[in-house]
């Protein structure tokens, strides 16, 4: 990793917020899972650059736009400052599945971006998520995955097989098992 503050990436979806199967379409939607906000706040705190990489196909699908996309992101952006935190930047991929691109999970081209625009190398930097997608992720990029139970977490953990993916019940004891990192 590169000098200077550690890099955590975050999913969104089941990690920050509630999931919903139907996707999330407007700011009236957003809704923090409980402990989520704080626990970015404190990573902030402690001297972490926190980020969210997401895969948001409901623009490729037509559900809502990418202006409108930005309105939630502002509002998550809004939500995490007013609990002591910040974001160093959202990163999302709003391509179909089968769109053949290279930023769709668990593709690295968000990754790459991050790293392009931080100017951090994303090896051996935690990456918190909820689906095989965000575990495969990270794997790809040489980042360390680690799994919530929250959103479809619980699911997921089954699928880990012999993968040796540390979980957790939501993002604030994630968040947590990480503080230690900052104070050596």
């Amino acid at each position: 990793m590169a000098a200077g503050a550690p890099l955590v990436m975050i999913d969104r979806d089941g990690v920050i917020n509630e999931d919903s199967g139907e996707f999330i379409k407007s700011v009236a939607e957003w809704r923090p899972i409980k402990g989520s906000l704080e626990a970015i706040a404190a990573l902030h705190r402690a001297g972490w650059k926190v980020a969210v990489v997401t895969n948001q196909s409901g623009v490729g699908r037509g559900l809502y736009d990418e202006a409108t996309l930005g309105q939630i992101h502002d509002h998550m952006r809004a939500r995490v400052r007013a609990a002591g935190g910040e974001l160093e930047g959202v990163y999302y991929c709003p391509h179909l599945p089968d769109a053949g691109c290279e930023c769709r999970k668990p593709k690295p081209g968000m990754f790459r971006a991050l790293e392009r625009e931080l100017g951090i190398s994303v090896v051996g930097a935690p990456y918190i998520g909820d689906r095989m997608s965000d575990v495969e992720a990270a794997e790809v990029v040489g980042a360390r995955p680690m799994l919530v139970r929250t959103g479809t977490g619980a699911a997921t953990v089954a699928l880990l097989g012999a993968r040796n993916v540390p979980v957790f019940d939501d993002l604030a004891a994630a968040a947590r098992s990480l503080l230690p990192e900052t104070s050596r």
